[in-house]
């Protein structure tokens, strides 16, 4: 039995009086899996509540499979259900085909061959046992079992309720629950969150294994990259979103050979703008001939110079046609790539510290968060912290910061400046628009010479938003446009690629390479650990208390 298809066409939805999405198709074939990807705000979940049902369009329409399933942020089950009934749900299906397929067998051995209803009852044992078999009934309780170990959820007893879990159980075992159920289409909002590397890595393994179609919304680079056989980029395009095949480091290299396309074409565009400018604007004020005419020329001199007239103000003419229609058509500029200010811009190291690193811990520890570690940061260092949920990652970076005092030795050169992009992004006045909010923390000069908008950070219609309007992830942006502006000695970023794009995640990612004074980052960003080029630490909770 063919896996039916997920066909979606020209969906528009528009919500608080803001279109989402306008005109949005999409094709998904069974063993394809397709990854949503674009900036917060680009319809990534509002496309896939359509495409479940959860939500209806405006305008368009959806041809789904009816055996679909659909992992929402939030869990579908009411706090006082157990895991055992989240289990039996997702079982139910497989267990119903087994039933069916053991009553469908006894009626068979009970009819004769020769009986008018025998056909029909082998058509339907068979459509049954083929239906159990692409869901793998028979194997489903076993599945479970391994769902469950494989999302960390083994050791949890069935008895518990979805209310004694934690928001990340809960997550899990959404997950886990659609896993079991084996649906011919499943779509996934952020499947990765609240896993660690271990249970992420079965998820892809999972879903490469799965026959029927999967479209998923993830700012997870590593995760698009495993899993991914096409990528549909909804940030705003010319032609409508756009679909690359391939997974996420086939999308990176196409995207990159784009950018060289368009500002390859952006150039000559200049190159040829500025020459039609001279040709228009200093060759239609030359006389031509420039000079009188000599002896032997005077009797063809009138007609030769109206000739030549002729000729350079049909010249002028094209110019002036063909400059203003470049001038119209003209491809727009590149958008800069976020980049951090020159070292110029950090304040001075004091001369009397001499070479030494900037900060230097000995046997430092916060007892009941943080082990005793021991570390230098040099001047220019790049240093990765890593370890395990509640490790002490952040910890160690308060300590950087001087917001935490621990046991042991800090030691920091005198006058060192320090900026931090903390998970958690508060602003104390939530009222103050965008705009006056980047000043005040410059100062009006500094953000003079860097206008926010220039960064490519925040969208020109946002900036005169009150800050206490934006995402979670705007403010993230606004406070890295801070850092970014005026870049401190030392900059200590904690999860920095947490709610950005995939894409701002690849520029930030470039703008730590070349970025000025010493960078220490804590990161769960698989992506970004496999690809990072500088020191590693890991750190450990202290269990001593």
């Amino acid at each position: 039995m063919p896996q039916p298809p997920l066909l979606a066409h020209d969906l528009v939805r528009t919500l608080d009086g803001r279109r989402v999405l306008d005109g949005v198709s999409l094709t998904a074939s069974p063993g394809h899996r397709i990854g949503l990807i674009g900036e917060n705000g680009v319809g990534k979940s509002t496309l896939l509540r359509l495409l479940a049902g959860a939500d209806e369009p405006d305008a368009g329409d959806v041809i789904r499979p009816p055996d679909l399933g659909f992992l929402q942020q939030e869990m579908p089950y009411d706090s006082g259900s157990t895991i055992a009934a989240v289990l039996d749900d997702a079982l139910r299906e497989a267990r119903e085909d087994l039933a069916e397929l053991e009553r469908l067998a006894e009626r068979l051995a009970r009819t004769a061959e020769d009986a008018p209803g025998y056909t029909g009852l082998l058509d339907a044992y068979g459509g049954r046992l083929e239906h159990a078999q692409e869901r793998e009934a028979w194997d489903a309780d076993r599945r479970a079992v391994l769902v469950l170990d494989g999302l960390g959820l083994g050791a949890l007893g069935h008895d518990r309720t979805l209310g004694s879990l934690s928001g990340g159980q809960r997550g899990r075992l959404a997950l886990a629950a659609l896993l079991v159920r084996q649906p011919s289409a499943l779509l996934l909002d952020e499947p990765t969150n609240h896993l660690d590397d271990a249970a992420a890595a079965f998820l892809e393994e999972r879903l490469r294994a799965l026959p029927g179609v999967v479209v998923l919304a993830s700012h997870d680079r590593a995760f698009l990259d495993a899993v991914c056989t096409d990528l549909v980029d909804l940030d705003p395009a010319v032609d409508g979103p756009v679909r690359h095949g391939g997974n996420y480091s086939d999308y990176l290299a196409g995207k990159r050979a784009a950018r060289e396309r368009w500002e390859r074409r952006w150039a000559e565009e200049q190159e040829e703008l500025q020459a039609l400018r001279v040709s228009a604007r200093v060759t239609a004020h030359r006389v031509a001939p420039d000079r009188g005419p000599r002896d032997n020329e005077k009797m063809g001199y009138g007609h030769r110079a109206g000739r030549v007239q002729s000729q350079i103000s049909r010249r002028v003419r094209q110019a002036v046609r063909r400059l203003e229609e470049l001038e119209r058509s003209q491809v727009a500029a590149p958008p800069r790539p976020l980049r951090f200010g020159s070292t110029a811009l950090a304040a001075p190291v004091a001369e009397e510290e001499g070479d030494g690193p900037l900060v230097s811990l000995d046997r430092v520890r916060v007892p009941g968060r943080l082990a005793p570690v021991s570390a230098e940061v040099p001047v220019t260092d790049r240093l990765l912290v890593t370890g395990g949920n509640g490790a002490g990652k952040s910890t160690l970076l308060a300590v950087l910061a001087g917001r935490l005092v621990p046991r042991g030795e800090v030691r920091r050169r005198a006058g060192l400046t320090v900026g931090q992009l903390a998970q958690d992004t508060v602003f104390e006045r939530p009222d103050r628009s965008v705009r006056v909010t980047y000043r005040l923390a410059l100062g009006a000069e500094r953000a003079e010479a860097v206008p926010l908008g220039s960064l490519g950070l925040l969208h020109e219609t946002d900036l005169d938003r009150p800050v206490g309007r934006l995402s979670v992830g705007q403010r993230r942006r606004l406070a890295l446009a801070v850092l970014v502006a005026r870049p401190p000695q030392l900059l200590l970023l904690d999860e920095p690629t947490n709610h950005l794009s995939p894409s701002l995640c690849d520029e930030l990612e470039e703008a730590l390479g070349s970025g000025p004074g010493a960078i220490v980052l804590a990161s769960h960003d698989r992506w970004l650990r496999r690809r990072w080029q500088g020191r590693e630490i890991e750190v450990r909770p202290d269990r001593e208390g």
